[in-house]
């Protein structure tokens, strides 16, 4: 089954495949007659499509913006698509009551390739299944072996520093070309939270049988997602190694964790009675493990903690409730405050009403709490994500009062989606290597693919 659940449903043959035989079928709907004749029944037809995406996109709409059932805004470009793919659908099916026998079983035929070409376009342009079985829920990344595990000795001294004199001189240790992404089960030691699996990537000098103490990222998806989304949908995998391969084998090493137990749970990554102590299995079970079983430093500036939307939203509040844990914090299209519903239902079912409590878990306030501050913070929002980019500027604000590290850009052409995510990290990568010691790229953020810095109380740059 392997084979099937690395299908790719991004790109390849499959999407091209699905299109190509989606519009074969329309026109063959199209021109073939109806009972009634050709012309004035098509444009009856075509009426029920028109009529069909005007209702669509107002259905859509109102869930996505009004109700926000599914936690945040769609964006207007997902909105389109599925107004657009119920349009035609609604086409094929008013060709089914007054055609003949092949071209009723052609239009159903037809309309089921239109629902399915059209999910899938949803899914390329929001970025999160990239295969098969990211769609399933199934793991694609093998449980981490015990052999590739090479704890830094106590008594070790080689630094990264050390560790890029060797390779200037041509002398590193033995170590793969590439990095390694596996599973691993966190152990809720303290917490007794019921997390999934986790995933980790080891660089290749993690992987070398006297590995340097390496910095860490701590990567969240968003919800509803799976912990190995970071690896999937946000490629951090490839990311790293090619980061990696012009460092001498030196990069951090990610461990993207479960911050909500279920793909229907959203714990706010808060110690509450209705999920579980997710704080205190992400800040201490999960650094923990890290700590006793990696290569890693401990000092709180080479430590970074961030995440996607509702990790996004995890990764601030964390980050800023804990400087002496993190030093520096992304977030694509975090949120303003954690939220599962309205704001009023939040409080009420998780904090027995109490804004009080809530309000320790809200960034802005942790962020002036905590001032002064001198860790870092990069957040990106896509172009067309309007509400995210007035969470980014409402919290960079406040963060620039604390005396953060504040860099935020803008991702042209992008939403809320993995695209931002991925745009925002190549550039957040780089950054975070320079200021951990792992090496230099020498590029302004405004030298990245798509991106537009739109703030920043300091001229951070890779170099």
């Amino acid at each position: 089954m392997d084979w099937f659940y690395k299908i790719n449903l991004l790109e390849g043959w499959l999407p091209t495949t699905l299109k190509i035989l989606t519009l074969l079928g329309f026109i063959a709907v199209i021109v073939l007659k109806s009972k009634d004749g050709w012309f004035s029944p098509l444009l009856k037809q075509f009426g029920w499509g028109f009529i069909g995406t005007v209702i669509g996109y107002m259905v859509v709409w109102l869930l996505s913006d009004v109700f926000m059932v599914f936690g945040v805004s769609l964006g207007r470009v997902i909105e389109f698509n599925i107004a657009f793919g119920i349009g035609f659908i609604a086409v094929l099916v008013s060709m089914c009551f007054d055609s003949g026998t092949l071209r009723k079983t052609l239009a159903i035929i037809t309309a089921v390739l239109t629902l399915l070409t059209f999910a899938l376009r949803v899914d390329i342009i929001y970025g999160e299944f990239s295969t098969v079985g990211s769609l399933f829920g199934h793991n694609q990344f093998s449980a981490l072996e015990a052999e590739n595990v090479h704890k830094a000795s106590a008594t070790q001294t080689d630094t990264v520093k050390e560790w890029r004199k060797l390779g200037e001189e041509n002398k590193l240790p033995a170590m793969p070309k590439k990095g390694i992404v596996r599973s691993v089960n966190i152990p809720a030691t303290l917490s007794h939270f019921k997390a999934r699996t986790a995933n980790v990537y080891l660089p290749p000098a993690a992987l070398s049988k006297n590995p340097p103490r390496l910095p860490v990222m701590i990567v969240m998806a968003g919800q509803p997602g799976t912990p190995d989304r970071f690896f999937s949908a946000g490629v951090l995998g490839d990311k790293l190694d090619s980061y990696a391969a012009k460092h001498y084998g030196l990069a951090p090493i990610a461990v993207s964790p479960d911050q909500n137990g279920s793909i229907t749970h959203n714990s706010l990554c808060a110690d509450t009675p209705v999920f579980g102590n997710a704080e205190t299995y992400l800040t201490r079970d999960v650094n923990n493990w890290i700590k006793k079983t990696l290569p890693v430093e401990t000092s709180p500036d080479k430590w970074l903690i961030g995440g996607y939307s509702q990790g996004g939203t995890c990764a601030t509040q964390l980050g800023a409730a804990h400087p002496d844990l993190y030093g520096h914090i992304y977030s694509a299209g975090g949120e303003i405050e954690p939220t599962a519903g309205s704001h009023r239902s939040t409080v009420k079912r998780f904090f027995n009403g109490s804004e009080k409590e809530f309000d320790k878990h809200v960034p802005i306030t942790l962020i002036r709490n905590h001032a002064p501050s001198k860790q870092t913070w990069f957040s990106a929002a896509g172009e067309l994500d309007s509400k995210s980019q007035r969470n980014q500027k409402a919290i960079s604000a406040q963060a620039m009062k604390a005396g953060m590290s504040v860099t935020t850009v803008i991702v042209k052409g992008t939403a809320h989606d993995w695209h931002t995510v991925n745009a925002g990290m190549t550039a957040q990568i780089d950054l975070f290597g320079t200021e951990t010691g792992l090496g230099k790229t020498g590029r302004q953020i405004s030298s990245y693919p798509n991106l537009q810095v739109v703030s920043a109380n300091t001229n951070r740059e890779s170099d």
